[in-house]
């Protein structure tokens, strides 16, 4: 695998920021449609959204190194925006191993590709995976902050066993459901010898 150049780091900076222009967007639709449990379906709804993009990445920029440095972007950006300390971790170790599933492995590359977007995915559990795993701790921060008893009983308030399992389920769905889009999106838009054939066959049909 050849090492990233410039324009790599050109391409994965535009596709980064378009990667959390989706996290923002499926941000606002949750908070409007499922304001109490918005946060915690952020990382599926924005699997749903960004299959196109994650797809982009991996097309224009094959290299081993690319989705590392987007997640550890967005790992960044968790860790100096006053989240929970440890927040960034799940970013940086998802795209590490997404990266390794990608590029190091010779599975089949559908399934390689879905591996690598779901795991990715599951890096946006860094933000909540705390209120679950690390209560007192995060209650604490939340504290130090100076939010008082009522904030803090609505952040914690669909925090249940069974909310986690729905959250992982819905990563691991959406993650297909927004790969399968994205697929069908980059064939039609972005792919000129598959986008002529898809069309051709459109029209047979």
């Amino acid at each position: 695998m050849k090492k990233l150049r410039i324009q790599d780091f050109i391409s994965i900076g535009i596709y980064t920021a378009i990667y959390f222009l989706v996290v923002v967007v499926a941000m606002l639709i949750l908070r409007f449609t499922v304001p109490l449990f918005h946060s915690i379906f952020i990382p599926s709804g924005t699997a749903l959204l960004a299959g196109i993009v994650y797809l982009l990445m991996i097309k224009r920029v094959p290299r081993f190194g690319a989705i590392t440095i987007m997640g550890g972007v967005m790992g960044g950006f968790f860790l100096i925006s006053g989240h929970f300390p440890l927040s960034f971790l799940p970013n940086i170790i998802c795209a590490v191993l997404a990266d390794w599933l990608q590029y190091k492995t010779s599975i089949n590359e559908k399934i390689r590709t879905l591996l690598s977007y779901t795991v990715f995915s599951f890096g946006l559990m860094g933000p909540v995976l705390p209120l679950w795993f690390m209560k007192n701790a995060y209650v604490d921060s939340l504290v130090a902050r100076g939010k008082d008893a009522a904030y803090i009983n609505k952040v914690f308030a669909p925090i249940t066993t069974t909310t986690f399992f729905v959250s992982v389920a819905a990563v691991i769905i959406c993650s297909i459901i927004g790969l399968a889009i994205g697929q069908n999106l980059y064939v039609k838009h972005f792919d000129k010898a598959k986008g002529k054939n898809y069309g051709k066959r459109v029209r047979e049909i």
